[in-house]
Protein backbone atom coordinates (compact mmCIF):
# COMPACT_ATOMS: atom_id res chain seq x y z
CA UNK A 1 0.00 0.00 0.00
CA UNK A 2 1.38 3.43 -0.98
CA UNK A 3 2.87 5.37 1.94
CA UNK A 4 3.04 2.38 4.24
CA UNK A 5 6.14 1.79 6.36
CA UNK A 6 6.67 -1.81 7.44
CA UNK A 7 9.01 -2.60 10.34
CA UNK A 8 11.33 -5.59 10.05
CA UNK A 9 12.07 -6.85 13.54
CA UNK A 10 14.34 -9.43 15.15
CA UNK A 11 12.41 -12.72 14.74
CA UNK A 12 11.70 -15.22 17.48
CA UNK A 13 12.93 -18.58 16.14
CA UNK A 14 12.46 -20.48 19.39
CA UNK A 15 10.15 -20.12 22.37
CA UNK A 16 13.05 -19.39 24.72
CA UNK A 17 14.92 -17.13 22.27
CA UNK A 18 15.36 -13.62 23.65
CA UNK A 19 17.97 -12.15 21.29
CA UNK A 20 19.70 -12.72 17.98
CA UNK A 21 22.75 -11.53 16.07
CA UNK A 22 22.74 -10.18 12.53
CA UNK A 23 25.24 -12.61 11.00
CA UNK A 24 24.86 -11.03 7.57
CA UNK A 25 22.44 -9.11 5.39
CA UNK A 26 21.30 -10.92 2.22
CA UNK A 27 19.54 -7.86 0.76
CA UNK A 28 20.69 -4.29 0.28
CA UNK A 29 18.98 -0.92 0.71
CA UNK A 30 17.03 -0.16 -2.46
CA UNK A 31 16.31 -3.83 -3.27
CA UNK A 32 12.71 -4.61 -4.18
CA UNK A 33 11.79 -7.38 -1.74
CA UNK A 34 9.01 -9.93 -2.10
CA UNK A 35 7.31 -11.49 0.92
CA UNK A 36 9.26 -14.63 1.82
CA UNK A 37 12.50 -13.45 0.20
CA UNK A 38 15.71 -13.99 2.16
CA UNK A 39 16.58 -10.83 4.07
CA UNK A 40 19.29 -11.70 6.58
CA UNK A 41 21.06 -14.48 8.41
CA UNK A 42 20.22 -14.46 12.12
CA UNK A 43 22.52 -16.24 14.55
CA UNK A 44 21.24 -17.57 17.87
CA UNK A 45 23.05 -19.51 20.55
CA UNK A 46 22.07 -22.72 18.75
CA UNK A 47 22.16 -22.15 15.00
CA UNK A 48 22.30 -19.61 12.20
CA UNK A 49 19.06 -19.33 10.22
CA UNK A 50 17.82 -17.31 7.27
CA UNK A 51 15.15 -14.72 8.07
CA UNK A 52 12.56 -14.37 5.33
CA UNK A 53 10.86 -11.04 4.71
CA UNK A 54 7.46 -10.75 6.42
CA UNK A 55 6.11 -8.52 3.63
CA UNK A 56 6.82 -7.03 0.22
CA UNK A 57 8.36 -3.62 -0.33
CA UNK A 58 11.62 -1.80 -0.93
CA UNK A 59 14.28 -2.30 1.71
CA UNK A 60 14.79 1.33 2.58
CA UNK A 61 16.88 1.00 5.70
CA UNK A 62 19.14 -1.47 7.45
CA UNK A 63 18.73 -0.29 11.02
CA UNK A 64 20.89 -3.07 12.50
CA UNK A 65 24.46 -3.60 11.42
CA UNK A 66 26.11 -6.92 10.68
CA UNK A 67 27.50 -8.38 13.89
CA UNK A 68 25.01 -6.50 16.07
CA UNK A 69 23.08 -8.46 18.71
CA UNK A 70 19.56 -7.26 19.49
CA UNK A 71 16.58 -8.47 21.53
CA UNK A 72 13.64 -10.21 19.91
CA UNK A 73 11.27 -7.58 18.54
CA UNK A 74 13.97 -4.94 18.02
CA UNK A 75 13.87 -3.01 14.76
CA UNK A 76 16.48 -4.31 12.31
CA UNK A 77 15.19 -2.86 9.03
CA UNK A 78 12.45 -0.91 7.27
CA UNK A 79 10.39 -1.72 4.18
CA UNK A 80 8.58 1.09 2.38
CA UNK A 81 7.64 2.21 -1.09
CA UNK A 82 9.64 4.83 -2.97
CA UNK A 83 7.27 7.72 -2.29
CA UNK A 84 7.93 7.49 1.44
CA UNK A 85 10.52 10.15 2.26
CA UNK A 86 13.73 9.61 4.20
CA UNK A 87 12.46 12.05 6.83
CA UNK A 88 9.34 9.93 7.32
CA UNK A 89 11.47 6.83 7.75
CA UNK A 90 13.78 8.63 10.21
CA UNK A 91 10.74 9.64 12.25
CA UNK A 92 9.35 6.10 12.15
CA UNK A 93 12.64 4.59 13.33
CA UNK A 94 13.00 7.12 16.16
CA UNK A 95 9.43 6.55 17.35
CA UNK A 96 9.70 2.73 17.14
CA UNK A 97 12.93 2.59 19.10
CA UNK A 98 11.67 5.07 21.68
CA UNK A 99 8.54 3.01 22.27
CA UNK A 100 10.53 -0.21 22.56
CA UNK A 101 12.89 1.39 25.07
CA UNK A 102 9.88 2.49 27.12
CA UNK A 103 8.13 -0.87 26.90
CA UNK A 104 11.27 -2.93 27.46
CA UNK A 105 11.78 -6.53 26.42
CA UNK A 106 9.96 -8.47 29.13
CA UNK A 107 10.34 -12.17 28.36
CA UNK A 108 6.87 -12.94 29.67
CA UNK A 109 5.26 -10.25 27.56
CA UNK A 110 7.27 -11.54 24.63
CA UNK A 111 5.75 -15.03 25.06
CA UNK A 112 8.94 -16.78 26.14
CA UNK A 113 8.26 -20.30 27.39
CA UNK A 114 11.11 -21.61 29.48
CA UNK A 115 11.87 -25.33 29.93
CA UNK A 116 11.16 -27.02 33.25
CA UNK A 117 12.47 -30.15 34.94
CA UNK A 118 9.91 -32.94 35.36
CA UNK A 119 10.54 -35.96 37.58
CA UNK A 120 9.71 -39.22 35.79
CA UNK A 121 10.29 -42.15 38.12
CA UNK A 122 13.93 -41.89 39.15
CA UNK A 123 14.84 -39.66 36.20
CA UNK A 124 14.74 -35.89 35.72
CA UNK A 125 13.59 -34.84 32.25
CA UNK A 126 13.79 -31.31 30.85
CA UNK A 127 10.50 -30.40 29.17
CA UNK A 128 9.32 -27.35 27.22
CA UNK A 129 5.52 -27.19 27.09
CA UNK A 130 3.87 -24.50 25.00
CA UNK A 131 0.30 -23.73 23.96
CA UNK A 132 -1.41 -25.47 26.88
CA UNK A 133 -4.74 -23.80 26.13
CA UNK A 134 -5.01 -25.25 22.62
CA UNK A 135 -7.71 -27.80 21.80
CA UNK A 136 -7.05 -31.34 20.60
CA UNK A 137 -4.25 -33.82 21.16
CA UNK A 138 -0.85 -32.20 21.80
CA UNK A 139 2.17 -32.66 19.54
CA UNK A 140 5.16 -34.40 21.13
CA UNK A 141 8.58 -33.71 19.57
CA UNK A 142 11.45 -36.22 19.99
CA UNK A 143 14.94 -35.09 18.96
CA UNK A 144 17.81 -37.18 17.62
CA UNK A 145 21.19 -38.51 18.75
CA UNK A 146 23.34 -35.85 20.41
CA UNK A 147 20.61 -33.23 20.16
CA UNK A 148 18.20 -31.67 22.61
CA UNK A 149 14.81 -29.97 22.62
CA UNK A 150 16.21 -26.88 20.89
CA UNK A 151 16.55 -28.95 17.70
CA UNK A 152 12.79 -28.30 17.40
CA UNK A 153 12.92 -24.58 18.15
CA UNK A 154 11.57 -23.58 14.74
CA UNK A 155 8.81 -26.18 14.95
CA UNK A 156 7.69 -25.47 18.49
CA UNK A 157 7.89 -21.73 18.00
CA UNK A 158 6.01 -21.94 14.71
CA UNK A 159 3.19 -24.25 15.81
CA UNK A 160 2.59 -23.38 19.47
CA UNK A 161 -0.08 -20.87 18.50
CA UNK A 162 -2.12 -23.60 16.81
CA UNK A 163 -1.60 -26.68 19.01
CA UNK A 164 -0.05 -27.57 22.34
CA UNK A 165 3.55 -28.55 21.53
CA UNK A 166 5.80 -30.41 23.92
CA UNK A 167 9.53 -30.95 23.40
CA UNK A 168 11.93 -32.60 25.81
CA UNK A 169 15.51 -33.76 26.24
CA UNK A 170 15.83 -37.51 25.90
CA UNK A 171 17.72 -39.18 28.77
CA UNK A 172 21.44 -38.78 28.16
CA UNK A 173 20.91 -35.47 26.38
CA UNK A 174 20.63 -31.78 27.18
CA UNK A 175 19.71 -31.16 30.82
CA UNK A 176 17.94 -34.49 31.38
CA UNK A 177 19.33 -37.27 33.54
CA UNK A 178 22.24 -39.17 32.04
CA UNK A 179 20.80 -42.55 33.09
CA UNK A 180 19.78 -44.18 29.77
CA UNK A 181 19.46 -47.81 30.87
CA UNK A 182 20.66 -49.96 27.98
CA UNK A 183 20.34 -46.93 25.68
CA UNK A 184 18.11 -48.67 23.13
CA UNK A 185 15.27 -46.91 21.29
CA UNK A 186 12.86 -49.30 23.03
CA UNK A 187 14.08 -48.20 26.46
CA UNK A 188 13.95 -44.52 25.48
CA UNK A 189 10.40 -45.09 24.20
CA UNK A 190 9.38 -46.67 27.51
CA UNK A 191 10.74 -43.63 29.36
CA UNK A 192 8.87 -41.37 26.92
CA UNK A 193 5.68 -43.30 27.64
CA UNK A 194 6.28 -42.75 31.37
CA UNK A 195 6.77 -39.03 30.69
CA UNK A 196 3.35 -38.90 29.01
CA UNK A 197 1.87 -40.58 32.09
CA UNK A 198 3.53 -37.98 34.30
CA UNK A 199 2.17 -35.15 32.14
CA UNK A 200 -1.30 -36.73 32.18
CA UNK A 201 -1.48 -37.07 28.40
CA UNK A 202 -3.59 -39.97 27.15
CA UNK A 203 -3.11 -39.32 23.43
CA UNK A 204 -0.57 -37.30 21.43
CA UNK A 205 0.61 -36.69 17.91
CA UNK A 206 4.29 -37.67 17.73
CA UNK A 207 7.09 -36.29 15.58
CA UNK A 208 10.52 -37.90 15.81
CA UNK A 209 13.78 -36.84 14.18
CA UNK A 210 16.64 -39.25 13.40
CA UNK A 211 17.12 -41.46 16.49
CA UNK A 212 13.94 -39.81 17.77
CA UNK A 213 12.16 -41.34 14.78
CA UNK A 214 13.11 -44.81 15.99
CA UNK A 215 11.95 -43.86 19.50
CA UNK A 216 8.64 -42.66 18.03
CA UNK A 217 8.20 -45.95 16.18
CA UNK A 218 8.94 -47.92 19.34
CA UNK A 219 6.40 -45.78 21.20
CA UNK A 220 3.79 -46.55 18.54
CA UNK A 221 4.62 -50.25 18.97
CA UNK A 222 4.21 -50.37 22.76
CA UNK A 223 1.35 -47.85 23.07
CA UNK A 224 -0.42 -47.63 19.70
CA UNK A 225 -3.64 -46.24 21.14
CA UNK A 226 -1.68 -43.35 22.64
CA UNK A 227 -0.24 -42.18 19.30
CA UNK A 228 -2.69 -40.20 17.18
CA UNK A 229 -0.29 -39.75 14.25
CA UNK A 230 3.38 -40.18 13.38
CA UNK A 231 5.62 -37.71 11.59
CA UNK A 232 9.09 -39.16 11.02
CA UNK A 233 11.80 -36.68 10.03
CA UNK A 234 14.92 -38.34 8.55
CA UNK A 235 14.24 -41.23 10.92
CA UNK A 236 16.38 -44.10 12.09
CA UNK A 237 14.71 -47.49 11.95
CA UNK A 238 13.63 -47.49 8.30
CA UNK A 239 16.94 -48.33 6.65
CA UNK A 240 20.13 -50.29 7.18
CA UNK A 241 22.97 -47.78 7.00
CA UNK A 242 24.16 -44.94 9.21
CA UNK A 243 27.10 -42.60 8.64
CA UNK A 244 29.51 -44.12 11.16
CA UNK A 245 31.92 -41.22 10.70
CA UNK A 246 29.29 -38.87 12.10
CA UNK A 247 28.53 -41.03 15.14
CA UNK A 248 32.22 -41.61 15.92
CA UNK A 249 33.13 -38.01 15.23
CA UNK A 250 30.34 -36.64 17.39
CA UNK A 251 31.43 -38.79 20.31
CA UNK A 252 35.20 -38.42 19.97
CA UNK A 253 35.76 -34.87 18.68
CA UNK A 254 36.57 -32.62 21.64
CA UNK A 255 37.69 -29.37 20.00
CA UNK A 256 35.92 -26.89 17.75
CA UNK A 257 38.33 -27.62 14.90
CA UNK A 258 37.47 -31.33 14.87
CA UNK A 259 33.79 -31.13 15.89
CA UNK A 260 32.64 -28.40 13.50
CA UNK A 261 33.10 -30.46 10.28
CA UNK A 262 31.26 -33.35 11.95
CA UNK A 263 28.28 -31.13 12.80
CA UNK A 264 28.30 -29.71 9.29
CA UNK A 265 27.29 -33.19 8.06
CA UNK A 266 23.89 -32.46 9.60
CA UNK A 267 22.95 -29.75 7.10
CA UNK A 268 23.14 -29.04 3.39
CA UNK A 269 23.94 -25.37 4.01
CA UNK A 270 27.08 -25.62 6.13
CA UNK A 271 26.84 -21.96 7.21
CA UNK A 272 23.89 -22.90 9.44
CA UNK A 273 26.23 -24.44 12.01
CA UNK A 274 27.19 -21.59 14.31
CA UNK A 275 30.25 -21.31 16.53
CA UNK A 276 27.92 -21.12 19.56
CA UNK A 277 26.31 -24.43 18.57
CA UNK A 278 29.71 -26.14 18.36
CA UNK A 279 30.84 -24.68 21.69
CA UNK A 280 27.55 -25.69 23.33
CA UNK A 281 27.98 -29.33 22.33
CA UNK A 282 31.57 -29.37 23.57
CA UNK A 283 30.35 -28.06 26.94
CA UNK A 284 27.59 -30.68 27.04
CA UNK A 285 30.02 -33.52 26.37
CA UNK A 286 32.05 -32.44 29.41
CA UNK A 287 29.11 -32.97 31.77
CA UNK A 288 29.34 -35.91 34.15
CA UNK A 289 27.84 -38.99 32.54
CA UNK A 290 27.26 -37.43 29.11
CA UNK A 291 29.89 -39.42 27.24
CA UNK A 292 28.90 -42.71 28.87
CA UNK A 293 25.28 -42.06 27.90
CA UNK A 294 26.13 -41.24 24.29
CA UNK A 295 28.30 -44.33 23.99
CA UNK A 296 25.56 -46.55 25.43
CA UNK A 297 22.97 -45.16 23.00
CA UNK A 298 25.35 -45.51 20.04
CA UNK A 299 26.21 -49.13 20.95
CA UNK A 300 22.52 -50.00 21.32
CA UNK A 301 21.45 -48.48 18.01
CA UNK A 302 24.38 -48.54 15.58
CA UNK A 303 27.22 -50.94 14.84
CA UNK A 304 29.85 -50.91 12.09
CA UNK A 305 27.93 -48.41 10.00
CA UNK A 306 24.65 -50.33 10.30
CA UNK A 307 21.42 -49.69 12.16
CA UNK A 308 20.61 -52.51 14.55
CA UNK A 309 16.81 -52.22 14.45
CA UNK A 310 14.48 -52.37 11.47
CA UNK A 311 11.13 -50.92 12.54
CA UNK A 312 9.32 -50.87 9.20
CA UNK A 313 6.90 -53.49 10.49
CA UNK A 314 5.50 -50.94 12.96
CA UNK A 315 4.19 -48.89 10.05
CA UNK A 316 2.32 -51.90 8.66
CA UNK A 317 0.45 -52.35 11.94
CA UNK A 318 -0.06 -48.71 12.93
CA UNK A 319 -3.58 -47.43 12.20
CA UNK A 320 -2.95 -43.69 12.45
CA UNK A 321 -1.72 -41.22 9.85
CA UNK A 322 1.98 -41.39 9.00
CA UNK A 323 4.14 -38.82 7.24
CA UNK A 324 7.84 -39.20 6.43
CA UNK A 325 9.95 -36.10 5.71
CA UNK A 326 13.50 -36.48 4.43
CA UNK A 327 16.20 -34.22 3.02
CA UNK A 328 17.41 -35.30 -0.41
CA UNK A 329 21.01 -34.46 0.58
CA UNK A 330 21.01 -36.23 3.95
CA UNK A 331 24.60 -37.23 4.83
CA UNK A 332 23.71 -39.12 8.03
CA UNK A 333 20.80 -41.42 7.12
CA UNK A 334 20.37 -41.89 3.34
CA UNK A 335 17.06 -40.85 1.84
CA UNK A 336 16.74 -44.33 0.38
CA UNK A 337 15.21 -45.22 3.75
CA UNK A 338 12.04 -43.52 2.50
CA UNK A 339 11.68 -45.98 -0.38
CA UNK A 340 9.34 -48.97 -0.37
CA UNK A 341 7.23 -47.87 2.59
CA UNK A 342 3.56 -48.87 2.89
CA UNK A 343 1.27 -47.03 0.48
CA UNK A 344 -0.55 -45.31 3.34
CA UNK A 345 2.64 -43.46 4.33
CA UNK A 346 2.91 -39.94 2.88
CA UNK A 347 6.55 -39.42 1.84
CA UNK A 348 7.99 -35.92 1.30
CA UNK A 349 11.56 -35.56 0.03
CA UNK A 350 12.85 -31.98 0.25
CA UNK A 351 15.52 -30.89 -2.27
CA UNK A 352 18.73 -29.13 -1.21
CA UNK A 353 18.13 -30.25 2.36
CA UNK A 354 20.29 -32.27 4.74
CA UNK A 355 19.61 -34.30 7.86
CA UNK A 356 17.74 -31.54 9.74
CA UNK A 357 14.79 -30.43 7.60
CA UNK A 358 13.05 -28.96 10.66
CA UNK A 359 15.79 -26.31 10.79
CA UNK A 360 16.74 -25.98 7.12
CA UNK A 361 13.19 -26.00 5.73
CA UNK A 362 11.21 -25.11 8.83
CA UNK A 363 8.23 -23.50 7.12
CA UNK A 364 7.66 -26.51 4.86
CA UNK A 365 8.11 -28.98 7.69
CA UNK A 366 5.67 -27.03 9.84
CA UNK A 367 3.10 -27.04 7.03
CA UNK A 368 3.52 -30.81 6.57
CA UNK A 369 3.22 -31.42 10.30
CA UNK A 370 0.09 -29.29 10.47
CA UNK A 371 -1.45 -31.23 7.59
CA UNK A 372 -0.71 -34.55 9.30
CA UNK A 373 -2.07 -33.68 12.72
CA UNK A 374 -5.16 -31.89 11.40
CA UNK A 375 -6.20 -34.38 8.70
Amino acid sequence: MAGTIIPVTMPKFGLAMTEGKIAGWLAHPGDDISAGAELAEIETTKITNVYESPASGILRRQVASEGETLPVGALIGVLAEGEVTDDEIDSFVTTFQSEMATTGNDDKADGAVMPEIVTVGSRRIRVQDAGKGADGAPLLLIHGFGGDLTNWMMTQGGLAGQVRVISFDLPGHGESTKDVGDGSPATLAAITNDLLDTLGLARVHVAGHSLGGAVALELAKIAPSRVASLTLVAPAGLGDTINEAFIDGFINADRRKTLEPVLQMLVHDKALISRQMVDGIIRFKRLDGAMAALNAIARASFENGRQKENLRGVLERFDGRVSVIWGAEDEILPVSGAEGLPAKVAVHVLPDTGHMPQLERSAEVNDLLTATISA
